[in-house]
């Protein structure tokens, strides 16, 4: 393979380019910089040996060319493919950008140019996850080539597709607060009674008033934005719909509620289409309204979110024996991977909402690190545009290994064919360096139990599992104790597996709660006060640590239930 020297190197950017090609450029002459020891200069002509880049539109606001003639290496891209393109290209020449503080750029003094001839385009239109690096940093978002609305991108970063309502939307499509106490009948019947509490109550979606409030709550806000690309209009997190006649024999007509959400937000679609053609109506396949209608279906400009809240999250979706199917009006129940396979039959904007963490106890080792790539396959397989990953939303990310984790399914999101054993090998190496091998092992180990063993894991799960038993946790400690030994005279390394540590540390606390004992406060303290100095937050979805503390401290400390208890406590601002 010939390659053309780059000495001296340069970059072409013509006059006029855009910012994001600017941008591109900006990074592009930073590594090349840090890995030859040069001076790289941004140049108008395009003279040979350099690297030359231009956004082109034509190829799809993500995908991107790299190709090589005459010396001269040119990246090709949309607004956001253009600087996919630049950070393809210097992972292709070793870099590697595993967190927004922990990069590997090689020094390559004699840096030769390429011979490429390359295309590549997103398996998904939309991805995003909530995890702490890429909410914080934007620039590293970026190079984990993600768009979605879970951080506003700039400009310059070729922008984000962004949500108005982000999901659980009633509320704000007709408020309860407002028209609760005159209007109980646009709210859900539920045991005979209209349901108006906020956040604990649906919409009756066959009420004609309703629907005509729901237009205009959902012209004005896109009015209000008029940036963004998607609006949701769905469920609240409720897990009950309306009850009244006329929405159970529409429930029953379609044999799924799904069918009277759709015939809902068809309607909104299509009144609002002309006025808003390039906006997508995003709505739910959540909880009772996961499984397909039988007639209606979505029209060109709505999308479906299906969400996989109540599967197994230790075996890949299509192959898991776990029952955790959604009743149907007439008395069936259908799975997930069944609904996603129906979904994607008849809905031509699939968007997925999946899980990664458990949501009750975010620092508990979570089992799902085999079945990221199958089920990632089994969302593109079955024609879905779009995945979020709800992760640990936790300041500073968390425990159980997340930055790796953050890592591999940004690259799975753009290819599900990615190999992922070389990204684990690939961070771990860097990120652990000699604790490498014993944290791939405790990886292993833990995926390994469940597998064996068919032990089931969901997203909200308690700690008293066989996954979690004292054996299994011994084993476990010992990777991470051999991996401490491995990184002592290492102390960024050292304080990271210390970190990872705390996961098993809370899980044996917790697990010692589980009975009638009381908790060892010498030992609660000694945890919650390890816990701050990583920096760490919340230990689950809802409320602070200190919120968790002062129950465990107060005796409520078996499953959830002293959330209620401390009502009024609410996550601190992330």
């Amino acid at each position: 393979m010939s390659k053309a020297p780059l000495s001296p190197i340069s970059i072409h950017l013509a006059p006029g380019s855009s910012e994001q090609a600017e941008y591109a450029a900006g990074e592009l002459r930073h590594y090349l910089s840090l890995m030859t020891g040069r001076r790289v200069e941004i140049r108008p002509e395009a003279a040979a040996p350099c690297v030359s880049l231009i956004r082109d539109d034509g190829l799809g606001a993500d995908a991107f060319t790299l190709s090589t003639a005459d010396g001269v290496l040119t990246v090709r891209g949309g607004v956001r493919g253009v600087i996919y393109g630049a950070y393809d290209l210097l992972e292709r020449l070793g870099c590697r950008f595993f967190t927004a503080t922990c990069e590997q750029i090689p020094s390559v003094p004699g840096l030769t140019l390429p011979e490429l001839d390359v295309a590549s385009a997103p398996a998904f239109e939309y991805r995003d996850l909530n995890y702490y690096e890429t909410g914080m940093y934007p620039r590293f978002a970026v190079k984990c080539r993600l768009n979605g609305g879970m951080r506003t991108l700039k400009s310059r970063y070729g922008g984000s597709m962004n949500y108005v309502w982000f999901v659980h939307s009633f509320q704000n499509m007709v408020d309860p607060d407002v028209y609760g106490p005159t209007h109980p009948e646009y709210f859900s019947l539920v045991d005979g009674r209209r349901v108006t509490t906020r956040n604990k109550n649906q919409l009756c979606l066959t009420n004609p008033d309703v629907l005509e409030i729901a237009v205009e709550s959902t012209r004005k806000a896109l009015r209000e934005h008029p940036g963004a690309r998607l609006i949701s209009l769905s469920q609240n997190d409720w897990g009950v719909g309306c009850h009244c006649p006329a929405c159970l024999a529409s429930d029953l007509a379609e044999g799924s509620p799904s069918g009277t959400l759709l015939k809902f937000v068809n309607a909104i679609a299509e009144r609002l289409e002309p006025e808003f053609p390039d906006v997508i109506f995003d709505t739910l396949a959540y909880n009772y309204t996961r499984p397909i209608p039988t007639k209606v279906r979505p029209r060109k400009n709505v999308c479906v979110r299906l969400c996989s809240i109540e599967a197994c999250f230790a075996h890949p979706f299509e192959t898991c024996d776990d029952d955790r199917s959604v009743l149907l009006p007439d008395g069936s129940r259908s799975d997930f991977i069944t609904d996603l396979r129906n979904w994607g039959k008849v809905c031509d904007r699939v968007y997925i909402w999946d899980y990664t963490t458990c949501f009750a106890h975010y620092p508990a080792p979570h089992p799902n690190w085999h079945v990221l790539q199958p089920n990632m396959r089994a969302f593109r397989d079955n024609h879905v545009k779009g995945v979020f990953e709800q992760a640990n939303g936790a300041s500073r990310g968390g425990t159980d290994f997340n930055e790796l984790r953050e890592y591999v399914i940004s690259r799975l999101l753009w290819d599900p064919d990615t190999d992922v054993a070389r990204h684990i090998r690939e961070f771990t190496d860097c990120y652990y360096g000699p604790a490498a091998p014993f944290v791939r092992q405790y990886i292993d180990e833990l995926c390994g139990v469940a597998e064996r063993e068919n032990i089931h894991v969901g997203f909200n799960d308690n700690l008293d599992t066989p996954l979690f038993r004292p054996e299994v946790l011994d084993r476990l400690q010992a990777c991470l104790d051999r991996a401490a030994e491995a990184v002592a005279g290492d102390p960024l390394r050292l304080w990271r597996i210390g970190k990872a540590g705390l996961s098993l540390r809370w899980v044996r606390l917790k697990r010692g709660t589980m009975g009638d004992e009381v908790p060892d406060p010498a030992e609660m303290n000694r945890f919650f006060t390890d816990w701050r100095a990583y920096g760490l937050t919340r230990i689950d979805e809802w409320c602070s640590q200190e919120t968790t503390f002062r129950a465990m401290l107060n005796g409520l400390w078996r499953g959830t239930e002293f959330y209620d208890h401390w009502a009024g406590d609410g996550p601190e601002e992330l």
